[in-house]
């Protein structure tokens, strides 16, 4: 039996690849909170199939990415919702046109394979943040009590259609980085006005959906005191207290524990990331600039990671942590922002005609489908900002998607991150077997996908012939000094 075994790994070693760039490395979190939520916000994802995009799973057979999302560990999807993205003449302004329709055709998919939806309403008619919130056109001149009775009928009857439509809503967010406004409302007051009545609106909707309020630099740690004293001074009822947060940007991971700790143990509300990306590459492919690249975002005292789908896996592990590490284990979960917002043309290989011919046909695409991040029909709302910038996506450098629609392996951190899995089981079989380690030098042959957290048998943080090796020693009865078949 030894001679045979020794025949065996002489063969294999003949095989001694390099390291597989498809190799990832996770460490399990033990979460505090069994529910912690692994969520993506994929809002543009049906401009994109739209616009002829395809998705395909690890083995490279299309695939339908809602699928692919809750195989790899993803159990919540985020949609924004818009009033009326779209001109007099029924134009789109792009983002992905994510009116109420989109939200049900997004939330349906992701309640057919088993996730929760978070329906993030910015009550507007295109992009809310920190210095826009403009009112959509519908509410324009309207006082802040006519706006209070209209929030609230288009907040339940707009979750009713998502509901009938088949959407598992589990929870609610009442407007989007609201540290500015709130639908053209601007005073604490009248902001806190269509907090509640909104948030009345959800409670009326479902008792048990939980309504989050979203706001972003939380690097500003007072500003962020600040946010929940005014939330509680108002009396506004809601559960979740949430903020965007870009390492490139936002401050240290300890500061956004921190930040989110003040109002998880002062007024005990749950805490909660809704937006986090990063960039896997500095390569654009679709011809629009990118909000990481060579030229902006890409250096920093808190970009702790490469650029590489490693590095990607490691800040959205890191993020969860620092959610994780919440006090009074009030830490909810992390959302990953847009991450399937991939290139609707690859330009990153072409050059000269042949580069702006594909350009070209990416734009008309773009206005087409409304798959870039703004339309040139966006002009009559936002004349200042996307009816000037209009283009792509800014983001396709962080989805967990290359550029053909293939999952990265970086994907798999929200699996690995939360599963406990088996030492040496690399085929996720549930056994350590011979199959296993013939899958690992498959994978080092770059011929199969498999669990690397698994299949690094020895913990070196590399997948490599020396981890088959040691399966093939253990189940010949060799001993090993890994502790194979144990959980990890």
């Amino acid at each position: 039996m030894k001679k045979l075994v020794s025949i065996i790994i002489s063969a294999v070693l003949t095989l001694a690849f390099m390291i597989s760039p498809e190799a990832l490395k996770v460490d399990k979190i033990n979460f505090n909170n069994p529910d912690f939520i692994r969520g993506m916000d994929i809002s543009s994802v049906i401009s994109l199939e739209n616009s002829g995009v395809k998705f395909y799973d690890a083995k490279g057979n299309e695939a339908d990415i809602f699928k692919t999302l809750s195989e790899n560990g993803v159990n919540y999807i985020r949609v924004r919702v818009w009033n009326n993205p779209f001109d007099k003449d029924g134009n789109g302004y792009g983002g992905g046109n994510n009116d109420v329709n989109t939200a049900c055709k997004i939330g349906k998919r992701a309640a057919d394979n088993n996730m929760k939806l978070l329906v993030d309403f910015h009550y507007s008619d295109f992009w809310a943040d920190p210095s826009k919130q403009k009112a959509p056109k519908s509410w324009e001149g309207l006082t802040v009590e006519n706006k209070e009775i209209i929030i609230a009928e288009y907040t339940e009857n707009s979750l009713n259609e998502i509901k009938n439509a088949g959407a598992d809503i589990g929870m609610v967010q009442i407007g989007n980085e609201t540290n500015g406004g709130l639908a053209g409302e601007y005073s604490e007051e009248n902001k806190a006005k269509l907090f509640k009545a909104a948030g009345e609106a959800v409670r009326e909707f479902n008792s048990e959906v939980k309504i989050a309020v979203h706001f972003t630099n939380p690097e500003n740690t007072e500003t962020m005191k600040y946010f929940a004293d005014y939330l509680n001074n108002y009396e506004v009822d809601y559960d979740v207290f949430a903020v965007s947060y870009y390492p490139y940007w936002h401050g240290s991971l300890s500061n956004l524990t921190e930040v989110l700790s003040y109002p998880a143990e002062k007024y005990g509300k749950y805490a909660m990331v809704a937006e986090t990306s990063y960039a896997n590459t500095l390569t654009d492919t679709d011809g629009h600039p990118n909000t990481v690249s060579e030229y902006s975002n890409n250096s920093g005292d808190n970009l702790l990671w490469d650029f590489t789908p490693q590095g990607q896996a490691d800040e959205v592990r890191a993020v969860m942590n620092a959610v994780n590490n919440v006090k009074n284990n009030k830490g909810l979960g992390v959302f990953y922002w847009e991450g399937a917002w991939i290139s609707v043309g690859d330009t990153s290989t072409l050059s000269g005609t042949q580069y702006t011919e594909r350009l070209n046909a990416n734009k008309k695409l773009w206005e087409s489908f409304g798959s870039g991040w703004a339309c040139s029909y966006s002009v009559e709302y936002d004349a200042d900002d996307a009816g000037k910038y209009y283009g792509g996506s800014a983001v396709d450098n962080q989805a967990f998607f290359n550029a053909q629609g293939k999952p990265l392996p970086s994907l798999k951190v929200f699996k690995y991150v939360y599963s406990d899995v088996l030492r040496g089981d690399s085929n996720d079989d549930g056994e350590v077997d011979i199959l296993d380690a013939t899958a690992i030098q498959k994978h080092a042959a770059k011929l199969k996908d498999i669990n690397e957290t698994a299949a690094d048998v020895n913990g070196d943080g590399a997948v490599t012939i020396t981890d088959a090796t040691i399966i093939q020693k253990y189940i010949a009865k060799i001993e090993v000094e890994c502790n194979i078949n144990q959980l990890v």
